[in-house]
């Protein structure tokens, strides 16, 4: 009899159930739904950063034009550049600067290069603005 009463004793299998199984699919598609918007966070800021870096190559560009030169006339200067399908639009501008004068002596042949590049960006327009003095080799 003590045979017959191992026999009928049933041996359990370890399983997952259907609902532990669902809170873990559920678990998961949270998480890849958390990563695929750090990813589209992602794409969104290295897009952000190229469109900057061509703006201050652009804008360090067009100062470097003014300044070759030598003194910069005074006067306003623009135009558009194409770079990989972004559109930009710069304007450079040289004004004279007059500084308060120093103990007495009047000081000429300051000049201020003002680099102004923007971009339309979704529904608005971003800028980067850069400016530099320059003085007359001659004081």
């Amino acid at each position: 009899m003590k045979n017959r009463c191992t026999a009928i004793r049933r041996t359990h299998k370890s399983a997952f159930t259907f609902i532990e199984v669902l809170i873990a699919l559920v678990i998961v598609s949270i998480s890849l739904l958390a990563l695929l918007r750090l990813h589209i966070i992602s794409i969104s800021m290295t897009d952000t950063a190229e469109i900057t870096s061509q703006a201050v190559l652009l804008a360090n560009e067009k100062i470097a034009e003014t300044l070759a030169a030598g003194f910069p006339e005074e006067g306003t200067n623009s135009g558009t550049v194409e770079k990989k399908a972004l559109c930009l639009h710069w304007r450079t501008e040289v004004t004279d600067l007059q500084p308060p004068s120093l103990g007495g002596m009047d000081i000429t042949g300051l000049r201020k290069i003002f680099v102004d590049v923007r971009w339309k960006r979704g529904i608005g327009w971003k800028h980067l603005q850069m400016s530099t003095y320059v003085a007359d080799r001659n004081l």
